[in-house]
This record gives structure tokens, C-alpha cells and sequence, in this order.
């Protein structure tokens, strides 16, 4: 049942499992729904949904599968001009426990089917037909726990599809990129403990220690404070490519200048070769050997660019893009010894993650780095690798 909601989910990125699904189908086979789209839009939810940076996914999964019915749009249109806007059907919950309640297969290949037999009668008061002040599951101002509006150009009872349609959860998405804000919190989860500054905070563990062994004779031992420090260096590609993704560098570089004391940046083109930058422009030139010698190990590491060049670039001497430019090695050796020098590096790829594949220079430089897409979720996932034991 509903497989084509399981499916729509999993296309859009929700980790839905079979388990899970499962679970669905015993809470659906309880009645816990209760015949109610809402019902089933939040209880579905709930059981399906993890992350709250999924919920506008699932929003969307939902909205394909309920939210649209092909139907006759001329008939539709002439059905709505000759609908009356009467006060609202009035039930009493005796009477509103009466009316039919349909699933949702039911109710769509009903619609389906009353579209197709429709008259250009005006129906008042019916239950079967779609028209006006009556209990039919289709139509404008009647009641129906499972009814389909049309030509009530206003909400009077909650349906699930509008709060679908709503998609209040689309700020949560864990795809989308980032702004300076996101980033900072990311970044601090790669801080690390340190103890630093003046030997000010008293250690009572050291201290008991202490006395004890000095025979009962009160001894005090001091320890710095413990503070929370990045040391980062960003490697970020400039220019080419990579324009289209300046901005997005920009809230990365910036969000890392506000938390990170110890922060070391370097530009380059494409690809790293013998030289960094410390320009964006690219005119004032560092050697990349004295930058990898003169930094310490314990330094992590992030290059940000989207792996896109000719192969050449990668394997060859003097295969820098710029034609006067010349690399006395290939560039993948360079990578190599970024990536042997430090013990923490990833690379953040702007790029969406499905192309890379496509590209042979990503997918080679994916065999040197661990990549991550440079999103929310991404980022995260790359704060994790860094700061993994």
C-alpha cells in the first residue's frame, strides 16, 4: 500500500527504511489514521522522518503522490463557474459520522470517474456528485473527512495537501547551501580542547593525587584552562569555474575569519602546483613547499573547489591552464603531498554530488581527498571526518 510514496521519498534523498515502512502499514492497519489525509500527512511523517532537514522532502514526496489529480481542466473550470457560494454545510458530529469516508485510491479514481459522467447540472446537496453544500467527497462548501475542494477559493477544514503545499520546512532542508551563520556552526564542531594561558584553575583530581603521595601534606597543582581552538587552513580555488560559486566561497572564507583564531588561507587556480596565493587575485605568490614545511601536522585541512579541469592539469608537467605558467610537477602530486602532510583534510565540492562521477579530474582527485558537497549536510558530514579519531 502507498509503495509509490515509499518510492518518492527514497528518490528525493529521505533515508526511509524497510522497517520503517513497515511500521507505517501497522499503524495504518490499526486505523490510527482514522480515514483522515491529515491524520496520515503527520502519523506518516513522524514514523518516516528523522531529521526535520528532511521534512521539506517529505513535503514534496507527499504532494506528488495526493496532491495532484489529472482531470479534465475544461470540465473543472465549468463545474467551479456554476458553483454557488452558499453559506457553509452545517453538520452535527452524529451526522458527520454518517457520511462515507474514502481512501485515498478510492477518492481519486471516484474523482476520475464522476469528472468523466459530470453533467452541467448544478448539484446542491448531494453526496455523490461534485457540486455544493453537500456530503460528496468533491466540490465547495459541504463536508467530507476525505474531500476534495474545488471552487472554494478558501480553506474552512486543514487538508493535508495544503500544508504540504505550504512547505514551511523548506528553510530546514539539509541540502541546500549555506549561509555565514550555518557555516559558523559548523565550523565549531571541529574545535578542539586545548589548555592554554596561565596556570590559574585548580586540578582537585591532581591535587588529591598529589597529597596523597606527599604523605597527607596538602599540595596544590594548577592547570591552565582548557579552551575550545581551531587551527585551520582553507585551500580555496578562485576564478574560472569557479565564479559562479564566489559568493558562496565568500560566506565560507568570512564565517571562517569571525571563529577561527588560527586560521591560515591560501588561493589557487584549478589546481595546486608549486605556488599558493594569498591574494584572490593572485598576484602575491607563496611556495607551496615552504607552506606545507612551516605548518603543523595538526592542522586541519579543507580545500574548497569543484575538481573540474582537464586531465592534463592533474597528470602533467606544464599543464597548468595558464599557457605561460610552469608546473615542474603534476598537480596530483601536489595533492598528494597535502594530503600526506596533514593528518585531518577533505575537500568541499560546490558541485552537486551526482555529477561528480561524470567528471574524470573529480573522480580522481575523490581517490586523494574524502569529498563532500558543499551544503549543510555536507559540511557536517565533513566536520565529523575532521574531527574523527
Amino acid at each position: 500500500m502507498f509503495v509509490n510514496f515509499f518510492k518518492a521519498l527514497r528518490r528525493r534523498g529521505v533515508p526511509v527504511t524497510f522497517n520503517e515502512w513497515l511500521l507505517l502499514q501497522d499503524a495504518l492497519s490499526q486505523n490510527l489514521i482514522d480515514s483522515s489525509l491529515t491524520r496520515f500527512y503527520y502519523i506518516a511523517r513522524s514514523i518516516l522522518v528523522k531529521s526535520e532537514g528532511h521534512f521539506d522532502k517529505y513535503d514534496q514526496a507527499f504532494l506528488e503522490c495526493f496532491g495532484h489529480i489529472e482531470s479534465d481542466d475544461d470540465l473543472i473550470r465549468r463545474i467551479e463557474e456554476r458553483l454557488l457560494q452558499m453559506p457553509p454545510l452545517q453538520l452535527t458530529e452524529e451526522e458527520k459520522r454518517m457520511v462515507e469516508e474514502l481512501s485515498l485510491e478510492e477518492a481519486r479514481a471516484r474523482f476520475e470517474e464522476r469528472l468523466r459522467n459530470q453533467d452541467d447540472d448544478l448539484h446542491v446537496g448531494g453526496n455523490r456528485a461534485i457540486g455544493v453544500r453537500g456530503r460528496s467527497p468533491y466540490g465547495a462548501w459541504g463536508y467530507n473527512p476525505a474531500g476534495i475542494r474545488i471552487g472554494q477559493h478558501q480553506s474552512r477544514m486543514r487538508s493535508a495537501i495544503q500544508i504540504a503545499e505550504k512547505r514551511t520546512f523548506r528553510n530546514y532542508r539539509d541540502d541546500v547551501t549555506l549561509d555565514t551563520r550555518s557555516i559558523k556552526t559548523v565550523l565549531s564542531y571541529i574545535r578542539q580542547v586545548v589548555r592554554e594561558g596561565p596556570r590559574d584553575m585548580l586540578d582537585v583530581e591532581g591535587t588529591i593525587d598529589a597529597t596523597c603521595r606527599n604523605a597527607g601534606e596538602l599540595e596544590f597543582i594548577w592547570e591552565r584552562a582548557r579552551k575550545k581552538r581551531i587551527k585551520l587552513m582553507l585551500l580555496m580555488d578562485a576564478g574560472g569555474t569557479m565564479n559562479p560559486y564566489s559568493e558562496l566561497v565568500s560566506r565560507l572564507f568570512s564565517a571562517a575569519k569571525d571563529i577561527v583564531k588560527d586560521l591560515r588561507y591560501y588561493y589557487f587556480h584549478n589546481c595546486i602546483y608549486q605556488e599558493l596565493y594569498t591574494d584572490i587575485e593572485q598576484m602575491s605568490a607563496v611556495s607551496t613547499r615552504k607552506v606545507l614545511d612551516q605548518t603543523s601536522r595538526n592542522y586541519k585541512v579543507i580545500l574548497v573547489g569543484d575538481a573540474y579541469m582537464a586531465p592534463s592539469e592533474l597528470l602533467s608537467r606544464n599543464g597548468a591552464i595558464d599557457y605561460w605558467y610552469r608546473n615542474d610537477r603534476p598537480g596530483i602530486e601536489w595533492l598528494m603531498d597535502v594530503r600526506k602532510r596533514f593528518r585531518k583534510v577533505i575537500w568541499l565540492n560546490p558541485e552537486p554530488a551526482e555529477w561528480w562521477a561524470s567528471v574524470p579530474s573529480t573522480r580522481m582527485i575523490q581517490r586523494i581527498f574524502p569529498m563532500y558537497e558543499l551544503t549543510l549536510e555536507g559540511m557536517r558530514s565533513g566536520a565529523r571526518a575532521l574531527i574523527k579519531a
